[in-house]
């Protein structure tokens, strides 16, 4: 296998422009529940396994369920998420997946409705942000290192 860079060892003006959008995100008003709901799930669509082990480790650290991480991949079926998470997920979906529809205008004013102007600006934030780190983990093939 081609051997990758170490982006974050190589070349670190890059990877502390994306610290800083990390800095922004971890003053946002937006839950870090919500937070690591919105990272699992857009990892998962990814397919970036590194992201998805540090996340959903993260996010049972700070207290969400085995259960509920496991029904990501099937929320719209699972009544363990409320309202304001599904919204997000929808959110997460339709941004991550671009297609000819990109964000539809019910997800976008459900968004809206949901966190207001603010909070769905936080919202698409995030989205963006771990889709930046799920393409750069994956291009590098950043792998979890040893525990």
């Amino acid at each position: 296998m081609l051997q990758r860079i170490d982006f974050v060892k190589s070349h670190t003006s890059a990877f502390n422009t994306m610290l800083q959008m990390e800095n922004y995100l971890s003053d946002i008003s937006i839950g870090y529940k919500l937070k690591g709901l919105i990272k699992i799930r857009a990892s998962m669509l990814n397919e970036c396994a590194f992201c998805i082990d540090m996340h959903t480790s993260q996010a049972r650290a700070k207290g969400e369920s085995e259960q509920r991480i496991y029904a990501l991949s099937a929320w719209r079926k699972s009544k363990l998420f409320n309202e304001e998470e599904r919204v997000a997920l929808a959110l997460t979906e339709e941004i991550t997946l671009t297609n000819p529809q990109d964000l539809s205008d019910q997800t976008y004013q459900q968004g809206l409705e949901q966190f207001g102007e603010k909070g769905f600006v936080e919202i698409i934030m995030q989205i963006t942000a771990i889709n930046a780190w799920n393409r750069i983990a994956i291009a590098t093939r950043m792998e979890k290192s040893s525990d």
